[in-house]
């Protein structure tokens, strides 16, 4: 019995150290591609980067970020040469996880500047956009 406990706490401690070692991993890349940027941080540069929703297109009819150009994640590997790999790229959607995503898409095609909003198009505190369409 005390060798089974002794197995499980073993085996317990690697799934541990796996899930800190992902998000360690993670935190890394995201450093290396540009990072995320803060409402304030994003405004500050939008003026010289490409803004990317990477919503689908209703929720960017709804509203979007003034500025922004809708490319749904879904149709980013088959649309990414229609951005300039020379200029930032700003990213936003709703999930992190599509976001991140598209950052290391983008980072394996050669884009070099990659930034993202924390938190998603949620905690966006600028001005928005109804499109006419």
């Amino acid at each position: 019995m005390l060798s089974f406990l002794i197995i499980l706490d073993l085996v317990l401690l690697a799934i541990i150290l796996a899930f800190v070692g992902i998000w360690g991993w993670n935190k890394f890349q995201a450093k290396s591609m540009g990072g995320e940027l803060t409402n304030e941080g994003f405004k500050a540069g939008m003026r010289k980067a490409q803004i990317i929703d990477l919503r689908e297109k209703e929720p960017f009819k709804r509203k979007h970020i003034d500025g922004a150009r809708n490319l749904p994640y879904t149709m980013l590997k088959y649309q990414y040469n229609e951005l300039r790999s020379d200029l930032p790229v700003y990213l936003y959607s709703d999930s992190n996880t599509i976001t991140l995503r598209a950052a290391r898409f983008l980072k394996k095609k050669g884009f070099v500047s990659i930034h993202w909003l924390k938190g998603g198009f949620e905690t966006w505190d600028g001005r928005t956009k109804k499109s006419k369409y």
